[in-house]
């Protein structure tokens, strides 16, 4: 498609929020080797995308140049394929996660590997789809890999704890842990305490609460397993709820955690703060994926904006409160 323009959104320098945003016209993308290029039909919002904007993780060198094309999660259909892709041809219906390097997904076209793209079956919709790379991927893997949990039912029955549950991550693994024999207590805001316990949490906490703000749970229970989805707490918080080996994994650790985790080993602490950081897989998306064709996950859909309201989409995600997955629409 080359010499041919799309509409995308992109922001020319760190800092300025929603007003920095940019409805522009580019050129359409082609792929290269190994790559699909999608005419997109969804794509989320993660928290990690406006981080990278405020420039909360230029040390890592993202974005890797300006402009750019924000956001990484996309679903569509596969228009060209570039040399030596075989697992794909144009029609393809798929899912795809892009490089935080890179971005490309607020716009009508993008550019993605063929390793991090996989086949999205006609039971699943692309926005339930796009929902699921950043915040279900990191829901899985925090659970099977940091937590080394199996999420099968020949484990024994462990207590878990999953703060901020009612969003992206905390939806999904409040409904991937009650897949294995977890007891699941959750926090959340008042508004969402029913919505969480439909997801199956045991029992569940308004974080504004004494007890919910000092991740209590009701029944007295101690945690083997905390997932932190929320703001950071001090160990303290942690360490005094947890079970003699219990284990905490911050999916946003900041410098405090990573510290924390350091003395936990130099002590030889047997109660654990893990850092999680994402490295996706193409078999563990498909993984998701085959889950929500068999009805045993779900992407919950806080709000979908067509690109055109793609400022409002990120206002709605800066402003923290979204229940589920923002979905933007070309």
């Amino acid at each position: 498609m080359e010499g041919k323009f799309m509409h995308a959104i992109q922001y020319d320098s760190y800092g300025g929020g929603t007003a920095a945003l940019k409805h522009v016209e580019v050129s359409i993308p082609s792929p290269g080797k190994g790559e699909v290029l999608l005419k997109l039909e969804a794509t989320s919002i993660n928290p990690i995308d406006w981080k990278i904007q405020k420039g909360m993780l230029r040390l890592l060198r993202l974005p890797s140049k300006f402009p750019f094309i924000p956001c990484t999660d996309v679903a569509g259909d596969v228009v060209e394929i570039g040399q030596e892709v075989k697992n794909f041809k144009p029609g393809d219906k798929v899912v795809a996660i892009l490089s935080h390097v890179m971005g490309g997904g607020l716009a009508e076209y993008c550019v993605t590997k063929e390793n991090l793209t996989v086949h999205r079956p006609a039971q699943v919709s692309a926005a339930d789809a796009a929902g699921l790379p950043v915040a279900g991927l990191t829901a899985l893997m925090s659970l099977t890999q940091s937590a080394m949990l199996k999420l099968d039912l020949s484990e024994p029955r462990k207590n878990i704890l999953i703060t901020a549950a009612s969003g992206g991550v905390g939806h999904y693994a409040v409904q991937l842990a009650k897949l294995g024999n977890l007891h699941v207590s959750a926090t959340c805001g008042a508004r969402n305490l029913d919505f969480v316990k439909g997801l199956g949490a045991d029992e569940v906490l308004d974080y504004n609460t004494p007890e919910g703000g000092d991740l209590r749970s009701p029944s007295g229970k101690k945690y083997d397993v905390v997932i932190h989805c929320a703001r950071a707490y001090p160990w303290s918080v942690f360490e005094r709820n947890l079970s003699e080996s219990g284990k905490v994994v911050d999916i946003t650790p900041g410098l405090g955690a990573i510290w924390t985790s350091i003395v936990n080993k130099l002590t030889f602490s047997k109660k654990k703060l893990v850092p999680m950081f994402l490295i996706p897989k193409g078999e563990d998306l498909a993984k998701l994926v085959r889950m929500v064709q068999e009805g045993k996950l779900k992407t919950v859909i806080d709000s979908k904006y067509h690109l055109s309201e793609g400022k409002d989409a990120w206002a709605k995600s800066m402003d923290g409160h979204a229940t589920g997955k923002i979905i933007v629409e070309p």
